[in-house]
């Protein structure tokens, strides 16, 4: 009998194999890194045949893991991968050249000669996001204009799970979730847009073959089943994009839920049964890996890559003392912290470290704490780098509550959710109760787990999420903390628009 699910998480730093029973329990994970290469300013390229190897090895970490396990008894593989890149594949399924991946900007030419063609207008109407360098269709352009020997080869351009699928299935196929994430794909219609591929002057026979994410689209070819260490004709069911996985492993499966990820970099995103197009683009919009259904999502870059920077740069005793006692040195920030009042005291602290994608999408963008006088101590410093943080992300929910969308209460995923004083932050800011889960770091593979086992009828429906996933405690926000931040927040927001002159400065001077 056909018991488990194996769930790959296809990584920026590795991948991550994970075990799921039919009761939906977590029964291991083994975890095989690989490397990116930044060989320009702006490029970032990974190898597809890491990938691959990192898929075997994790299985077999995985596979040892569990005592009396017999692989006969997994009931399907299924994935789950970052998005927005692009590979260039054979008919063998090998890979031509790197894979280009989510971070490189290098296509901007292509994403401004795009943007003669077809305007940025239709583009997010069709697509439901902006028209990008970001996304996998500029990047193919370059590589029809700079490598044209690899583009006219290429027998398809897909995504990172799709590249591991089609070399373990021989099928070249994505699906809506990654397929909405290439600047190429119509939202609304399920189908790839004619308007942008005739544009483009793109080959549709490049193009993989799209599929539900819950489909079996093959099953494990003889010739490489020995190489993974699983039964030839074990069902391979596709899954999704990492966005629309966490999603669902966040439990965010029906309409009116949404879910915050605090990691390096921080999204809201909600379930919808219709795309949301923001008049001012701030936001955009996935397809889910739930049938018809779709995912309004804004992103910002830098959250908790700009709390891991405080650490860094402003707390070199707690770094210290948390060596000593053994705990995080986050834990000692937050009980500094904690000594600040909402508002820091009148310190305001811009997160733009890294440029912004939603909602500002300015790359020009720039950090930096605005009101400081000496009487500002390190403890409101590091409450300022939470508190801008949060109120970022509360521009984008307020572009989602601006065009309609109800939301009642924030789930929280990722390593950035732990601490409960964030959290705290996040439900007086948010003005809603934050709800935080049992599992924070593994919801990304656990919605690849029940779209595989949805696909192969081992769990009845996605509803199985929240069994899977509960809410272990809920944060309600303290009414004076509120109003503290509704009164800071147009303050927060002039900040940036005061500040947008200063940033072209910058960005001329730094040519």
């Amino acid at each position: 009998m056909k018991h488990y699910i194996l769930a790959h998480d296809l990584g920026t730093t590795g991948n991550k194999a994970t075990l799921y029973d039919r009761e939906g329990k977590l029964v291991g994970s083994a975890f095989d890194a690989y490397n990116t290469f930044f060989e320009h300013t702006g490029w970032a390229e990974q190898n597809p045949n890491d990938w691959w190897q990192a898929v075997c090895n994790s299985t077999r970490k995985l596979l040892g893991q569990v005592p009396g396990l017999r692989t006969d008894e997994i009931a399907c593989i299924t994935f789950s991968g970052q998005m927005m890149g692009c590979v260039a594949l054979d008919k063998n399924a090998r890979p031509l050249r790197n894979a280009i991946i989510w971070a490189d900007q290098r296509a901007v030419e292509q994403e401004r000669w795009l943007g003669e063609r077809v305007s940025a207008k239709d583009v997010y109407r069709i697509t439901g996001h902006r028209l990008s360098a970001s996304y996998s269709l500029p990047k193919m352009l370059w590589l029809r204009d700079h490598q044209p020997e690899v583009y006219q080869a290429a027998h398809k351009f897909v995504h990172a799970k799709d590249a591991m699928v089609a070399r373990l299935t021989g099928q070249f196929v994505t699906e809506p979730s990654d397929g909405s994430s290439m600047n190429l794909y119509d939202l609304e219609r399920g189908v790839w847009s004619e308007t942008i591929v005739q544009a483009a002057g793109l080959n549709p026979e490049q193009l993989p073959e799209l599929k539900r994410s819950i489909d079996v689209v093959g099953h494990l070819l003889p010739a490489v089943a020995e190489e993974v260490g699983l039964p030839a004709g074990t069902p391979v069911v596709i899954g999704g994009g990492d966005g629309s996985c966490a999603a669902v492993g966040a439990g965010v499966w029906r309409e009116g839920a949404a879910y915050n990820y605090i990691g390096s970099s921080s999204w809201i995103a909600l379930t919808t049964d219709k795309p949301i197009y923001d008049p001012n683009q701030k936001t955009f919009t996935f397809a889910h890996i739930i049938p018809d259904r779709f995912m309004p999502t804004g992103t910002m870059q830098a959250a908790g890559a700009s709390y891991q920077w405080t650490r860094d740069q402003l707390s070199p005793l707690e770094i210290e003392a948390a060596r000593t006692l053994g705990v995080s040195p986050y834990e000692l920030m937050n009980l500094g912290a904690e000594k600040s009042p909402p508002g820091a005291n009148g310190l305001i602290y811009l997160p733009y470290l890294m440029g912004e994608r939603s909602p500002r999408w300015n790359p020009r963008a720039r950090g930096g704490f605005i009101g400081l006088t000496i009487r500002h101590s390190r403890a409101d410093m590091v409450r300022a780098v939470l508190e801008g943080v949060t109120m970022n992300l509360r521009v984008i929910l307020e572009a989602f509550r601006q065009q309609g969308a109800a939301i009642s209460a924030m789930r929280v995923i990722g390593g950035g959710s732990r601490g409960r004083f964030w959290n705290q932050i996040m439900a007086d800011m948010y003005g809603m109760p934050v709800q935080r889960l049992a599992i924070l770091e593994e919801a990304t593979s656990m919605g690849a787990a029940v779209a595989g086992g949805v696909g192969v009828g081992l769990y009845p429906d996605f509803s199985i999420s929240e069994q899977m996933n509960p809410i272990v405690s809920t944060v309600e926000p303290n009414p004076q903390a509120a109003r503290a931040y509704e009164s800071l927040y147009p303050i927060f927001e002039a900040c940036y628009q005061q500040l947008l002159p200063i940033y072209d400065m910058l960005a001329e001077r730094e040519r």
